[in-house]
């Protein structure tokens, strides 16, 4: 894998042990899974950190247009849900065939921002740059190293 090009991220894992490394530049993260799904839960999901990415991506992105715009946006939180959601006939929307992802994020803006301000800041939380990844069609390409 090229390291030149694009960010690099280094996952390590052993045998019957879902607890994973990360290496993310100079951090050290864990990622595992919740005890009831066959983990430890010694760091987040695979699909938390998912929502962690949008997250963040979305708090700074707002941040920095509020910033360059001047405008007094003091804080941001942003709450984030991962749910599968299924098409057709099925009660158990987690192992449905037909489930979509279904991704939930309320911003609330501390400040004092006026509507329109605030429906801006709304429309700019839908490009952020992992927003626009996620909606995007993605290349994903998988070798043996």
């Amino acid at each position: 894998m090229s390291q030149n090009d694009g960010m690099s991220v280094v996952v390590r894992g052993a045998a019957h042990i879902l607890t994973q490394t990360i290496e993310v530049g100079p951090h050290q993260l864990l990622g595992d899974e919740l005890v009831e799904h066959g983990g430890s839960a010694k760091g987040p999901s695979p699909y938390e950190y998912l929502l962690v990415a949008l997250g963040t991506c979305t708090s700074m992105t707002l941040q920095l247009y509020a910033n360059r715009k001047g405008w007094p946006l003091e804080r941001v939180t942003i709450r984030l849900r991962h749910t599968k959601v299924a098409t057709g006939n099925t009660t158990n929307n987690t192992k449905a065939k037909n489930a979509f992802d279904c991704i939930e994020r309320e911003i609330e803006l501390t400040g004092m921002l006026d509507d329109a301000q605030r429906q801006r800041l709304l429309d700019i939380a839908r490009k952020c740059p992992v927003n626009r990844t996620l909606k995007s069609e993605i290349d994903i390409q998988t070798r043996l190293g």
